[in-house]
């Protein structure tokens, strides 16, 4: 059975799926299952297949789980690298761009506080994992 896919914009909450890295240290985009295409990238020229405005959100979640091999969710086998794309290799081993380190079978949540209207955009965020098919479900929370 294929995973649904949520394109709820307008929040609260969205999942954004199970990010997977299938290639360590080539970082993988959190908005690659929603937004495969960049269109609503804000770095991304404004076409006919863009939104009037890219997404927001409060708080992100990362969840260091993957689907097991029959039902539920199993730690992953190593780290998952939360990072921000830089200039450089910007992938687990570049400390220039590391956000944080999430151990298998934890959870990070990249939150302002709350009622403070800084905001996150999540086309910045990528992961990386120290092993192939790891990676992480990761839900947007927007205010």
């Amino acid at each position: 059975m294929a995973n649904s896919i949520l394109n709820d914009r307008q929040g609260p909450d969205w999942p954004l799926g199970f990010i997977k890295v299938v290639t360590p240290g080539t970082p993988v985009s959190i908005m690659s299952l929603v937004d495969p295409n960049n269109y609503n990238a804000p770095n991304t020229p404004t076409s006919a297949n863009s939104n009037e405005y890219t997404v927001r959100a409060q708080q992100i979640m990362f969840m260091g789980w993957k689907p097991g091999a029959s039902t539920g969710w199993v730690a992953n086998a190593g780290n998952i690298y939360v990072l921000r794309k830089g200039s450089g290799s910007s992938n687990y081993a570049d400390s220039g761009v590391l956000v944080q380190v999430v151990a298998p079978g934890t959870s990070f949540y990249l939150a302002s506080a709350p009622q403070v209207t800084d905001v996150f955009g999540p086309y910045r965020y990528y992961i990386d994992a120290d092993n192939a098919n790891d990676g992480c479900q990761v839900c947007l929370l927007i205010f």
